[in-house]
């Protein structure tokens, strides 16, 4: 007689038949009743494994491909069905040979349909009318098909079609499965080797016997595990194929674990194979597959770790895993340095920590880094119905101000998130997260500094009092331009004054419409991004446009600029170049299918030296910054010329003031002052002159419109004058002598070179 097989967990039961007969029976005092029953299963096969011969057909060579579908023998009889997509097939025939039931048929290939994909399908129906397919699409090389030739490399592999994958059934000593190739254009793509040990392969199909529930004991659980663990301590385990078998018996006895208890006996195999396989050879595949098996990997530990039951055992150490217990609401764990602290809690804690893993997972989170080697998986035997927060203290910190991140490894979206994680702290060099769920935790570093709120707070004063200023400029600038333009020179230097004004100011005003980019659409992202990069360009431009034009009156003292050549000039530099850097730096990255923009910051993306948008802007500002401080010079040096030698002491003082005024005038129409932003670049975060950087050029640039404001219009005595006069408009207009229209006519630099003769008629 046949008894079920019982699986139990905490609140399932799942019952395994075969099928038999059934017989029951219970006792009420000295009688016995019985009752038995007859139990028929309809099965279907477990798996289909379909071969053509040859492998690709070639219609220059032969029309005729033979099929076979292969399934494991079984008493069920089937009614078997075979399609052929474009006609019938011939010769259907069945074996039975090595326990497996094989069927087989012909096709004559339609050799004149190119465009019309081939393929066969079988199908197996049980008494009951349940049914299971397997399809099989024919490669076939027509004529003018672009083909891969053939090639004997780890295989043999046929001439092959663009675009199909070939597999081959032939492995080396010892391993089982099979190997895959794809054709690409005319070239072959690396092999992907499915092979795997045979010993391994029979822990694999006891792994899945055990989750079928055929046979499934504490012991066949032990046997699994200790399988798994010779294997994994031999030197065969090597190989990609072997590493993707280990996590896939690991996989299904989680998925087993979560309707039968696994007892603490098979902790230790478990434990050790596990970790031995983080020390093997990952690299046999792409990321994108790497990261697909570390992600189920770690998602079967946590699984396992989680439903295995625990009485006697406190902790299991190995190079890579360290597991640890830990009863009680609250409790207080450290695994490879890092504390955990679990408040609230149910009585049985279990902490797994993992090392050598982290770095084959993905990482697309918000584009950090990561900080720790580690992950720690915290799980509960009993679900928790009160609320309750962990906190992990990791030894690590971020270098600089960059800004930590608490995460949690999200095994639906298979990345990490933040959501329920803080940071309580990052101080003394290690970070304090707390969380308000169990996973696998972990800590990031974001790529960006730290938020600091009293730069933000200067840096929203600074703009808004530079708005201001601008807007009260440019009124200014149009209440008394009839009165100042009175030569070239003046024109000159007040058309670019205003341009330089109007283009800082649309930039101010972008910046502060981008500084929530968690509300903005891409769209509006993009646009921001792209008036930015504009209008800070073409500021810097019009400071270009001064800066020359400065020094070639220095220079060429009796050949002035005409205003025709000047204003061509400026107009191609402060518009046009721009314009035709922007738009090619955006046409260049959608071409190359690069980033051009942040979403999370509606700004130019730098990814590393010479790499990203970011130099589109960098670029053009360096080269201009270095050319207006080379102009400052000249204006400097001038100066210096222009002082009597051997002069009195007051002389050298009044040389030594001029040249202050200089400096102080230049510096922000000039944009000396972003040279702090190129400093930032150079400097390592964790510079102790980069705070101090960082602060100086978010106050010099952040309240730029204000410098231009007072250098521009109140240390201008014309300026001042006219405005006065607007004020007091029932005062008449004075008269301004020879000897002040020598000051007039430019502020600050221009009244100390006035004491150069040759400069007061022209300037």
């Amino acid at each position: 007689m046949s008894y079920p097989v019982l699986y139990r967990s905490s609140m399932l039961f799942t019952y395994i038949f075969p099928a038999g007969t059934y017989e029951c029976a219970f006792v009420i005092g000295p009688v016995m009743y019985t009752a038995k029953a007859q139990m028929n299963v309809a099965l279907l096969p477990d798996e289909i494994t379909m071969k053509i011969n040859p492998l690709i057909v070639n219609c220059a060579e032969s029309s005729n491909v033979s099929i076979k579908a292969t399934i494991a023998d079984t008493t069920e009889t089937y009614d078997v069905n075979w399609h052929y997509s474009v006609s019938k097939l011939t010769d259907l025939k069945n074996t039975t040979s090595s326990g497996n039931i094989d069927y087989s048929a012909m096709a004559h290939i339609k050799c004149d349909q190119p465009t019309e994909e081939q393929y066969v399908r079988i199908t197996f129906k049980n008494n009951v009318n349940q049914e299971k397919s397997e399809q099989y699409t024919i490669p076939i090389i027509y004529e003018n098909t672009k083909v891969c030739s053939d090639d004997n490399s780890d295989g043999i592999w046929p001439k092959t079609p663009d675009g199909t994958t070939v597999t081959i059934h032939t492995c080396e000593n010892n391993t089982v499965g099979h190997k895959t190739r794809t054709c690409k254009g005319r070239e072959w793509l690396p092999v992907f080797n499915s092979c795997v040990d045979k010993k391994l392969s029979e822990v694999v199909s006891e792994a899945e016997y055990f989750e079928k529930g055929m046979g499934a004991s504490q012991d066949l659980a032990k046997n699994v595990f200790e399988g798994l663990k010779n294997f994994s301590t031999s030197e065969t385990t090597e190989s990609t194929a072997n590493v993707i078998g280990v996590i896939k018996v690991l996989d299904v006895m989680a998925t087993a674990s979560k309707t039968f208890a696994m007892t603490e006996e098979i902790l230790p195999n478990f434990v050790e194979s596990a970790s031995n396989i983080l020390d093997k050879n990952w690299q046999g595949v792409n990321d994108s597959y790497i990261h697909t098996m570390s992600s189920q990997y770690l998602k079967s530990v946590e699984g396992l770790v989680k439903y295995i039951k625990v009485k006697n055992t406190n902790n299991v150490a190995t190079p890579n895993i360290n597991f640890e217990v830990c009863s009680g609401s609250d409790c207080n764990l450290k695994v490879f340095g890092i504390n955990v602290t679990l408040h609230n809690g149910t009585k049985v804690v279990k902490t797994v920590g993992l090392k050598n893993l982290i770095h084959k997972l993905p990482n697309n989170y918000q584009n950090s880094e990561q900080l720790s080697d580690k992950i720690i998986v915290v799980t509960q035997e009993e679900e928790s119905t009160s609320p309750f927060k962990i906190t992990l203290d990791f030894p690590n910190k971020p270098p600089g101000h960059r800004k930590p991140l608490c995460v949690y490894w999200d095994t639906e979206k298979e990345d990490w998130s933040e959501e329920g994680c803080t940071v309580k702290s990052s101080i003394n060099g290690s970070t304090l997260c707390e969380c308000n769920h169990l996973t696998a935790f972990s800590i990031l570093m974001g790529k960006g500094n730290t938020p600091d709120p009293t730069l933000d707070i200067i840096t929203y004063t600074g703009l808004a009092v530079s708005i201001c200023s601008l807007i009260i400029f440019l009124i200014i600038e149009y209440l008394v331009w009839s009165a100042l333009i009175k030569s070239n020179l003046s024109h000159f230097r007040h058309t670019a004054m205003v341009n330089i004004a109007s283009f800082r100011l649309l930039a101010d005003c972008s910046f502060l419409a981008s500084i929530y980019p968690e509300i903005l659409t891409d769209e509006w992202c993009l646009i921001l991004t792209i008036c930015k990069h504009v209008f800070y360009l073409a500021m810097f431009s019009w400071m270009l446009c001064l800066s020359v034009m400065l020094v070639h009156q220095i220079i060429f003292v009796f050949s002035p600029l005409r205003k025709r050549v000047f204003m061509f000039f400026s107009s191609i530099v402060g518009y046009v170049c721009p314009i035709l850097i922007v738009g090619t730096s955006y046409l260049f990255c959608k071409y190359t299918k690069t980033k051009y923009y942040e979403p999370d910051k509606c700004w130019l993306v730098y990814d590393g030296p010479l790499q990203g948008s970011m130099y589109a802007f960098l670029l053009p500002v360096g080269t201009i910054t270095l050319t207006n401080l080379f102009s400052m010079v000249v204006v400097i040096l001038t100066l210096m010329k222009t002082a009597v030698p051997g002069g009195s002491q007051k002389q050298d003082k009044e040389t030594a003031k001029s040249i202050f005024k200089v400096v102080l005038y230049l510096t922000p129409v000039f944009g000396i002052t972003w040279a702090f932003g190129f400093l930032l670049r150079v400097l390592n975060e964790d510079h102790p002159a980069y705070l101090f950087a960082n602060y100086t050029f978010t106050i010099l640039n952040t309240f730029q419109g204000l410098f231009i404001l007072i250098t521009g219009c109140f240390t201008e005595t014309k300026v001042r004058e006219e405005l006065i006069t607007l004020i007091t408009v029932g005062l008449p207009r004075r008269e301004m002598t020879s000897s002040h229209n020598g000051h007039a006519h430019h502020h600050g630099f221009v009244s100390t070179l006035s004491a150069k003769k040759r400069f007061t008629a022209r300037i």
